[in-house]
C-alpha cells in the first residue's frame, strides 16, 4: 500500500457516520445495507486493512470480499466527520485491492471479469466487430476530424438497454446538427472499473491505448455516454499525458433545449437517480435536472436521498460485472426503486448505462413493472422534442 495511505489509515476511528448519508435518512452504504455487519462498512474495511498491514490478520476469501463488494460510490467520502482521510478513503479501497490483484487472491468473479477485459478487451466476451452494432441503420460517421468524438464504451455497445441509449443519443446529437463522429468497432474499453477493482497495469494499458489513439485521430472534445467513462477521461486520463475537454452526453444536450432541439409538452412525473461517477466524483447534480426541468409538462420529484445523499444503484466499483453484492431485497437498487415508487413518480429517469440496466432489472425483481419504468433522460428529451 501507498505509504501515504499506511500513515492516516489508522485515523479512523468507526463513528459509523460512513454507513449514513448526511441526512442521515437510512443506511446508504450498498454493501452495508446487504450484508449489515460492520466489517462491510467503510470504517470496518479501514479496520481490517490496518490490521492486515499490521500482520495483525491474514489475506483470506472473506478480506477480499470485503473489500471488493465496496460500490465506490463515495458516500463515505461525503459522511465522513475527519477532513484528513475523508478524500481518501476510496482510494486507500482501491490501493487495497490493488494488493491483492498483485498477490493472485482476487474473488472468482472479479478475476474473471479481468481476465475477459485483458483477453478480449470486453467484460461481455463479444466479438470487438459487434461493438458498432447499435449504430446500424443511423449513418453516424465514423471519426475524423469532427468537432467530438461520442465515446460509447462497453454498456453502450454490447448491453440492450446501453444500446438503446447510444442510438438515443447519437440520434438527437445528429437531429440537432452536432459535428461528432465514432470509433465504431475501433473503440475499446475506457478502463474506469478496471483502475477501481486494482488492476492498475491492465489500466494503464487501456488507457494508453485510448489516448495514443485519440491523439492520433487529433480528438479534442469527447462526449461520453457513461458516467464512468466521463470521470476516467476527465480526471485520469490527464496524469498519463491525456488531455482532453470530456463532457458527459447532458453536458452537451442541454444547450441545444429550445434552441436547436425545440421541445413539446410532455405529461409525466418524474423522479431522477444521480449516478455516483456524475454526482459524488464529479459534482454534476444540476445539468440533468434542467434538462428535466426545461420540458413543459414535466413535474419533476426528488427522492429523499438525492444529489450528494443519493443512494447507488450498486453498480460501482466493477460490481455491474462481477456481481460481488448479488441479489435480494436489501439490494440497493431494489431498496432505490421502492423509493423512486414512493414519490408517486411514474419514471424514474437516468443518466447512465450501468444505472439504467441495475434499476430496470430491480424493478422486474420487485414486480414494480406496472407502476414505474426507468428511462434514460436522452429517451425523455427525445420524446418530448418537436417533429
Amino acid at each position: 500500500m501507498e505509504k501515504e495511505y499506511a500513515e492516516i489509515i489508522h485515523r479512523c476511528f468507526r463513528c459509523g457516520w460512513c454507513k449514513l448519508p448526511t441526512n442521515f435518512q437510512d443506511f446508504n452504504c450498498p454493501a452495508y445495507l446487504k450484508y449489515r455487519f460492520e466489517s462491510f462498512s467503510s470504517g470496518g474495511r479501514m479496520w481490517l486493512i490496518r490490521a492486515c498491514l499490521n500482520d495483525e490478520i491474514d489475506t483470506s476469501d472473506r478480506f477480499a470480499e470485503i473489500l471488493f463488494t465496496c460500490v465506490t460510490c463515495k458516500n463515505c467520502v461525503e459522511a465522513c466527520a475527519l477532513p484528513k482521510i475523508k478524500d481518501k478513503l476510496v482510494d486507500i479501497f482501491i490501493d487495497a485491492r490493488k494488493d491483492l490483484v498483485e498477490q493472485g487472491s482476487i474473488p472468482p468473479q472479479v478475476r474473471d471479469y479481468l481476465k475477459a477485459m485483458g483477453v478480449s478487451g470486453t467484460p461481455y466476451k463479444r466479438p470487438q466487430e459487434e461493438r458498432a452494432s447499435w449504430a446500424k441503420g443511423l449513418n453516424i460517421p465514423y471519426y475524423n476530424g469532427q468537432e467530438y468524438l461520442l465515446y460509447i464504451g462497453d454498456a453502450g455497445s454490447y448491453d440492450e438497454l446501453g444500446m438503446k441509449m447510444s442510438r438515443t443519443i447519437a440520434t438527437l446529437l445528429k437531429e440537432a446538427g452536432i459535428s461528432f463522429g465514432i470509433l465504431g468497432e475501433q473503440e475499446t474499453s475506457d478502463g474506469n472499473d478496471v483502475r477501481t477493482l486494482g488492476e492498475s497495469g491492465l489500466y494503464a494499458l487501456l488507457a494508453e491505448q485510448n489516448i495514443a489513439k485519440f491523439n492520433n485521430l487529433k480528438v479534442k472534445k469527447i462526449i461520453t455516454l457513461s458516467p464512468h467513462g466521463y470521470n476516467v477521461m476527465k480526471n485520469d486520463y490527464p496524469k498519463i499525458g491525456g488531455t482532453f475537454e470530456v463532457f458527459h452526453y447532458t453536458q452537451v444536450l442541454l444547450p441545444l433545449l429550445n434552441n436547436k432541439i425545440l421541445l413539446d409538452k410532455l405529461t409525466a412525473k418524474i423522479t431522477y437517480h444521480d449516478p455516483c461517477y456524475l454526482g459524488r466524483w464529479n459534482n454534476e447534480y444540476w445539468t440533468p435536472r434542467r434538462i428535466l426541468g426545461s420540458i413543459p409538462g414535466l413535474t419533476v420529484v426528488e427522492m429523499g436521498r438525492h444529489m450528494k445523499d443519493a443512494l447507488c444503484c450498486g453498480g460501482g466499483g466493477g460490481n455491474f460485472f462481477t456481481d460481488m453484492l448479488g441479489s435480494g431485497k436489501d439490494s440497493s437498487n431494489r431498496v432505490r426503486v421502492r423509493e423512486a415508487v414512493d414519490t408517486g413518480a411514474e419514471i424514474l429517469a437516468v443518466s447512465c448505462p450501468l444505472c439504467y440496466k441495475m434499476l430496470d432489472d430491480a424493478i422486474k425483481a420487485e414486480g414494480l413493472d406496472e407502476k414505474i419504468q426507468v428511462k434514460d433522460i436522452a429517451e425523455i428529451v427525445y420524446a418530448a422534442r418537436k417533429t
